[in-house]
């Protein structure tokens, strides 16, 4: 559930302006939200506490670190080779992300490679686990937008 009082107005603008920079100093996003260093560190840190911030991290270009492509690989399998393929989708580093799913398809990964022969190795050790389909991302016109958490709705005055 919601903590209304960590996402409360202000609460929500301070986590907008870290999903923007999160290296955003204190006293920067104090000023920005109308609060005290102090009070926004207190704020960040029970958010932090919560669950509601997980961490923080840089935003690396892949391409400029030798893995121009991004992939996205589906895996039909039955269910009792979720565990497995959840193992292998971990033990692979160009994997970035894996998900479970409904429908058809059990799971999708998220990866990126180096090249088309480097992307088809990828798709061979997951089809181990079950038939594969493959997308190549042609392009990312939304990107890991910031999120807004939904507000409370305002509970009916009483009469």
């Amino acid at each position: 559930m919601l903590s209304s009082k960590l996402l409360d107005d202000i609460g929500r603008q301070i986590l907008r302006i870290l999903q923007e920079d999160g290296r955003i100093s204190f006293n920067e996003l104090g000023r920005r939200v109308g609060l005290s260093s102090p009070a926004v560190a207190e704020r960040v840190r029970r958010m932090e506490e919560a669950g509601i911030i997980l961490g923080y991290r840089a935003v690396v270009d892949q391409s400029r670190v030798g893995y121009p492509i991004m992939a996205y690989i589906r895996l039909s399998i039955p269910v009792s080779f979720l565990a497995q393929a959840d193992e292998l989708a971990k033990a692979i580093p160009e994997v970035l992300e894996c998900h479970h799913l409904t429908g058809s398809d059990g799971v999708i990964l998220k990866v990126v490679v180096s090249s088309v022969g480097h992307l088809e190795e990828v798709i061979s050790q997951m089809g181990s686990c079950g038939m594969t389909t493959t997308a190549i991302v042609l392009s990312s016109p939304v990107v890991s937008r910031p999120i807004d958490p939904i507000k409370q709705p305002t509970p009916p005055a009483a009469i």
